[in-house]
């Protein structure tokens, strides 16, 4: 294999300039919105100091992205998607104006802020499922993991950038500006999404309310593969979550030093970051279900080494691995999401597996806490890791659909499955509406 096939796979650059001025615009908008979490924890602890209150940062975000999210996908699976996406990139540039605006005057109630945080976070669960179709639409087949992977890559290297430019402009210029900023990111979101084609639902549109989300979900249980891909990210992250655990783990094993804790928290994105990076030869692959299983399983084997070590670098390393496998899990998982839904019925899938994604880590590290507080931190690190690679087993041995492949066209879905999901792809645009071919192939 070719050095140049080994590193991020960057073909979906030179093929669409549309995909590529939207991976731009999204890449910008997800460093304001990075900033904007680091900046939101700050405001509310500065005014409060109170757990409690910062709690209650996560449950807003956490909450519409729950509560909307379902209905929210309905919707966009009858509705233009590039048109929601703007409408919903709106939303979200004026929520960031106004806590831009509370930030600068001041003397603005928690509960206030924590409203603004709410309705960006609605915006949010509307324009997320409306973005999950435009990948498999813009790129020809063989290049969706591609897409992905860059959007994938991005995003880390995002979360990890966006927390210290947050630190920065907080220190010099303050919480008023720093929202500035980010209400600022997503005009060049919009402008990234402004030049896509009309995006309606391809096939039979949702029906409206209930019913589109009951349609949605009865897709999602009959739909081996995708249903397959969801349960592992599920025993991934809510049997095997490690975060609430690393403070205990580090006090129990390495003295509690700050330091040895912060390692802890980077090492796995460092992991994820590092692999997405040489994610080549995985999106090349095009079997993305044997991959997700492999991956979510070596998460789990790699966060019980964790557990049981006492030495701090190995402890790093395994949670470099775990990182790395994690990265590979959610690529394949999100291959599979998009590549074998049909069009009509990816928003409602989207949010699904966002809703999934969302929820699994925080359910998991609540598990964390409470198995750790009847043993400790490394016994619930071990089981914890054990039981996911128990639970990925199961799903392995359960759908062979999964460990056949799961990528586009696979043969053995249940009912609902449509065996052109992820349709030919759309014409990518230039300007004001004018159409060309995106060429395909390597």
């Amino acid at each position: 294999m070719s050095l140049g096939r080994t590193f991020l796979d960057v073909r979906p650059l030179r093929t669409s300039p549309v995909y590529r001025r939207l991976l731009i615009g999204r890449t910008v908008s997800t460093l304001g919105g990075f900033m904007t979490m680091v900046t939101v924890m700050y405001q509310v602890w500065d005014m409060t100091h109170s757990s409690v209150w910062s709690g209650a940062v996560g449950l807003a975000q956490a909450v519409p992205m729950v509560g909307v999210g379902l209905f929210a996908g309905a919707w966009v699976d009858r509705a233009d998607r590039r048109r929601v996406y703007l409408l919903a990139t709106v939303g979200q540039a004026v929520c960031s104006l106004l806590l831009a605006v509370q930030g600068f005057t001041g003397h603005v109630p928690v509960p206030l802020v924590l409203a603004l945080v709410a309705a960006q976070a609605s915006f949010g669960a509307v324009g997320a499922p409306a973005a999950g179709v435009f990948v498999p639409r813009l790129l020809p087949r063989d290049q969706v993991a591609a897409g992905l992977a860059l959007n994938q890559a991005t995003g880390q290297s995002m979360m990890l950038l966006g927390p210290a430019v947050a630190g920065l402009v907080l220190g010099w210029w303050g919480i008023g500006v720093c929202y500035l900023l980010d209400a600022l990111t997503f005009g060049l979101a919009f402008y990234g999404a402004y030049g896509l084609p009309p995006l309606p639902p391809e096939g039979e549109k949702s029906r409206p309310g209930l019913h589109g989300v009951l349609d949605g979900l009865r897709f999602l249980t009959g739909h081996r593969v995708v249903r397959g891909a969801l349960l592992t990210d599920l025993a991934a992250t809510v049997l095997a979550m490690p975060v609430s655990l690393f403070p205990l783990v580090n006090e129990e094993r390495f003295g509690g030093d700050p330091r040895t804790l912060g390692l802890f928290l980077s090492a796995v994105a460092v992991g994820g970051v590092t692999t997405t990076a040489f994610s080549g030869p995985v999106t090349r692959l095009a079997r993305p279900g044997p991959v997700m299983l492999c991956a979510s399983g070596l998460w789990g084997v790699s966060l019980a080494v964790f557990g049981l070590t006492t030495s701090a670098w190995a402890g790093i390393g395994a949670l470099v691995l775990a990182g790395a496998a994690d990265a590979v899990a959610v690529l394949s998982r999100t291959t599979i999401v998009q590549t074998r839904t049909p069009d009509a019925l990816l928003g409602r899938v989207t949010a699904a597996e966002t809703i999934v994604g969302q929820a699994g880590p925080h359910l998991g590290n609540l598990r964390g806490g409470l198995a750790a507080g009847w043993s400790s931190g490394a016994t619930a690190l071990v089981m914890g890791g054990v039981m996911c690679v128990l639970a990925v087993t199961a799903v392995a041995a359960t759908t062979p659909e999964l460990r056949g492949g799961g990528g586009v066209g696979d043969p053995g879905d249940g009912p609902g499955a449509d065996a052109d999901a992820g349709s030919p792809s759309v014409s990518a645009v230039e300007g004001g509406g004018a159409t060309a071919a995106v060429p395909g192939g390597p």
